[in-house]
């Protein structure tokens, strides 16, 4: 079977998308977003089409699209839409497969359901994304604690941000995970930018290994 990743974050707005998106070009993977809370801007599936140089055809649908920029059970709410999470099933394809949730592990897709209890159903390894700055020892060991607390395979930790290596040690060493790589601020965003960034800083094959 081609592989397939769930990316999430130890919170919002860290830069997994950025990152999917890097890692859908080098994967030459298909790109799925379950669930897109806020349409006014530019949505997650657009940035990784842009910024991943990803072909149209491969970034499948959402399952459900909200307008508001919130959690995505509020979202729903707001716009009289109930999610069925027993309707979000990755789709079937040939090539690899990256799929982005929302926010952090305990987000709620609905009042009863967080993403991590989709995550265990699925089964399927996941990438997690955490910053490099203060904050990030105590959110990404509670974020692991949560992932295996629920048997979620996890593949490592890829930390995003200016380098830190003591917190970077840290959480591989007391979280028990493999750190996958490091994405740097880029001055220039751009597909070509983070292209060149992944190649630099992550090895593709520690993502086809199977996970700790």
């Amino acid at each position: 079977m081609s592989p397939r990743f769930v990316i999430s974050g130890t919170d919002t707005g860290i830069g997994k998308t950025v990152f999917a998106a890097a890692l859908t070009h080098a994967l030459k993977a298909h790109y799925w977003k379950p669930v897109q809370s806020g349409l006014a801007e530019e949505t997650d599936s657009e940035t990784v089409e842009r910024l991943g140089g990803v072909p149209r055809m491969r970034i499948l649908p959402e399952a459900y699209r909200l307008n508001m920029p919130a959690s995505p059970h509020l979202s729903a709410r707001l716009d009289n839409i109930t999610i069925d999470p027993a309707l979000l099933m990755p789709p079937h394809t040939d090539e690899p497969l990256v799929i982005e949730g929302a926010g952090g592990l305990l987000v709620p897709l609905t009042d009863r359901v967080l993403f991590a209890d989709i995550f265990a159903r699925w089964q399927i390894p996941l990438v997690l994304c955490a910053r490099t700055a203060l904050g990030t020892i105590n959110h990404t060991l509670l974020s692991l604690e949560a992932l295996r607390q629920r048997r979620i395979p996890v593949q490592g930790v890829v930390f995003i941000g200016d380098e830190n290596r003591e917190n970077q040690h840290i959480i591989a060493n007391l979280g028990g995970v493999r750190p996958l790589g490091r994405l740097p601020r880029l001055p220039e965003m751009s597909a070509e930018a983070l292209q060149q960034a992944f190649a630099r800083h992550f090895n593709l094959a520690d993502f086809l290994e199977t996970p700790a």
